[in-house]
């Protein structure tokens, strides 16, 4: 199986309180399983977050069968996605460079060993 990375950035508010918070709907064992299941539905063979500060990067191993496009309807159409990302605007915040409504965005690449 071909898999393809994408790398994705965002940052939390500023508020250690809230960073908390967020660290622990995170944790090891606490994800939410109709958010892991559509998470793999989509085609996503293994997805990591890492934070420093507030600025969190997510990087994605994707199969073949992933397409964002389709991801993005799937989420859309999904009450417990849904709920899920209502949620987490109480933690997350769009880069100070995205267009309104916008949180992740994707990374460019610009070397590789």
């Amino acid at each position: 199986m071909q898999t393809k990375r994408y790398c994705y950035s965002c940052d939390l508010k500023d508020d250690p309180k809230l960073i908390a918070e967020y660290k622990e709907y995170h944790a090891e064992g606490n994800a939410r399983p109709a958010i892991t299941k559509s998470i793999k539905d989509a085609g996503i063979v293994d997805m990591q977050i890492f934070l420093t500060g507030n600025r969190m990067f997510m990087i994605m191993e994707v199969d073949e069968t992933f397409d964002a496009k389709r991801k993005a309807e799937m989420d859309a159409s999904d009450p417990a996605v849904q709920e899920w990302e209502q949620l987490m605007w109480k933690y997350q915040q769009g880069l100070p460079w995205a267009k309104n409504g916008e949180k992740w965005i994707e990374l460019e690449r610009i070397f590789k060993l």
